[in-house]
């Protein structure tokens, strides 16, 4: 796989693992309603296991966005982070985006779980299951 690099505006999107600041992305989760509690441990083993991009400003970290896939048939959609003094330029909608529009899971059955961005992932196609999942490039057999 061949480096994936994005611009929006001043910042960069780069799926580039040597770029991702642990100490940032800890930071961020820990923010988090659904990653307040995950040890760093965790955190460094689940990123090694997934696909990842950061989004930086003058090459500091200041977004993260992580994809759970086998690359063909399923991605799971999380950590979805950027930190609050970015929020308002268009930077998170570019994060995501990024990833789930990334080349190597575009195609693939996209889920995630959210409880407050509803209407920022319809934007990219996810259509909605209950109040929590929403899933894009899947449909359910109808019942017979």
């Amino acid at each position: 796989m061949s480096p994936f690099t994005r611009t929006h505006g001043e910042y960069e999107i780069s799926d580039d693992p040597a770029r991702l600041d642990l100490d940032v992305i800890e930071r961020l989760l820990h923010a988090t309603y659904w990653a307040w509690e995950r040890p760093r441990a965790v955190m460094e083993k689940s990123i090694a296991r997934a696909l990842c991009v950061g989004a930086y400003l003058r090459g500091t970290q200041v977004g993260f966005a992580r994809a759970v896939t086998d690359g063909v048939t399923f991605a799971w959609i999380c950590d979805v982070v950027l930190d609050d003094a970015h929020r308002g330029t268009g930077l998170g909608r570019a994060l995501v985006e990024s990833i789930v529009n990334h080349p190597e899971i575009v195609d693939v059955r996209q889920v995630l779980a959210t409880r407050d961005a509803h209407g920022l992932y319809e934007k990219f196609g996810y259509e909605r299951y209950g109040n929590v999942f929403l899933a894009r490039n899947f449909k359910l057999r109808p019942e017979s």
